[in-house]
């Protein structure tokens, strides 16, 4: 198998929680009595999320990005803002589509956080980084993965909830009108695992510590609005969900052709560890909806939008050789593991729209709008569902993710 082999699949979920009054638009268009259904979003994940943290938090451990390098950026902002594709992500679409501003990275501190707060990071995993580390995983010394799991995202939440709230009922009335995005964890925690431990110690030590961390994590904010203060998150070491990246680079090595999906050119035992991950959420969140009725639990699907526009990309605008990588180097579907988008030697395609990938790891804006869509399709059936249900809805859904190994660990 070529060493140029760049894209790898694997299955996520998506956690969406956020007052039950959804509006039924797409994310080019919203009614004005759509646009007043929500005050702020709040959000938590990685680099899909993510809206500027990682060049912030980055640089705190002293590790370089490219991701403030053109052509990030060029498309909607015309400069690089630190999210890692050409334009906006869907996080942006879908507040652009609910007519609230763009949901500013919190890490920058000169911003107003009273419409929502984005604690997401590029490369964050579900783990605390000590986990890894303590384990050598993925290598002795490693500075990856830095610590901006979910645990530290929701610190960085309750150090923010003074200023936006100061008791019980405060909170009630201003996180009953906010949306909380809790989205794609799990897929750094199997990337940097897979250097060093096979699938099945994956399956075994990494993939229950990462369902138990998303639950905690769930539980925590369904509870923001009923506590001034968060009591109970603890110690625990896991978080939402996703699945890997630049890890996959090790099964490539040993992988036979028949290991590939003839479709889509997934590595079939990748998307299984996805499955494997999914389906333990999925049990996990039926529990879960158990014990809080006043939530709605709801699928939003991340998987099925990226599998549509794969085969059939013409249908969707984008062209026949739809893998080929936006912005990248020398090398098959134009990608490089030593070229990074943002390199001096990296070679950007004219037309970011043409293309469902921009820098192999990431979509581009286009291909993010047709997932928004969907996103926001859900967030409406939630809502339509559940006339006179007061209480919060919690959307969740696969994610198909095609990941390319990046030797440096700036990952998803």
């Amino acid at each position: 198998m070529s060493s140029s082999k760049p894209l790898r699949c694997a299955a996520a979920l998506l956690l969406l929680l956020g007052s039950l009054q959804a509006a039924d638009v797409s994310a080019g268009s919203a009614t004005d009595d759509d646009r007043r259904r929500y005050d702020a979003i709040f959000s938590f994940g990685d680099s899909f999320a993510d809206t500027g943290n990682k060049p912030i938090a980055f640089a705190m451990f002293s590790v370089p990005v490219t991701v403030m390098r053109p052509p990030y950026g060029e498309t909607f902002f015309g400069h690089p803002t630190g999210r890692t594709t050409d334009g906006r992500v869907i996080l942006d679409l879908i507040a652009e589509a609910l007519g609230l501003p763009f949901v500013p990275a919190s890490l920058a501190h000169d911003t107003s956080f009273r419409q929502g707060a984005n604690f997401a990071v590029a490369g964050a995993t579900t783990l605390d980084a000590e986990f890894y580390h303590s384990r050598d995983i993925p290598a002795p010394g490693s500075k990856f993965p830095i610590n901006t799991s979910l645990n530290v995202q929701l610190e960085w939440f309750e150090s923010l909830k003074p200023s936006l709230c100061s008791n019980v009922e405060e909170c009630k009335e201003f996180f009953g009108r906010s949306l909380f995005f809790v989205g794609e964890f799990g897929v750094n925690d199997y990337h940097q695992s897979l250097k060093k431990l096979n699938l099945q110690e994956i399956r075994s030590l990494i993939v229950p510590n990462v369902i138990q961390t998303i639950l905690t994590a769930i539980e925590v904010l369904i509870k923001a609005d009923r506590q001034a203060r968060r009591e109970d998150i603890g110690g625990s070491r896991g978080d939402p969900v996703g699945l890997l990246a630049a890890g996959a680079d090790l099964l490539r090595d040993r992988a036979r052709p028949e290991d590939y999906d003839p479709r889509t050119g997934c590595l079939k035992e990748i998307n299984e560890l996805g499955m494997h991950h999914n389906a333990l959420l999925e049990d996990a969140l039926h529990e879960l909806r158990a014990r809080h009725r006043h939530a709605k639990i709801v699928y939003a699907d991340f998987f099925g939008p990226i599998m549509e526009m794969v085969q059939s990309p013409r249908q969707f605008g984008f062209r026949d050789d739809v893998l080929m990588v936006c912005c990248g180097g020398p090398g098959r579907y134009n990608y490089n593991d030593s070229v990074a988008c943002g390199d001096a030697d990296a070679t950007p395609c004219q037309d970011p729209s043409a293309s469902l990938y921009f820098d192999g790891v990431h979509l581009t804006e286009k291909g993010y709008r047709h997932v928004a869509d969907g996103w926001l399709s859900s967030i409406h059936s939630a809502a339509r569902d559940s006339t006179g249900f007061e209480g919060k809805a919690l959307i969740h859904g696969s994610i198909q993710r095609f990941i390319r190994p990046d030797p440096r660990g700036l990952t998803p």
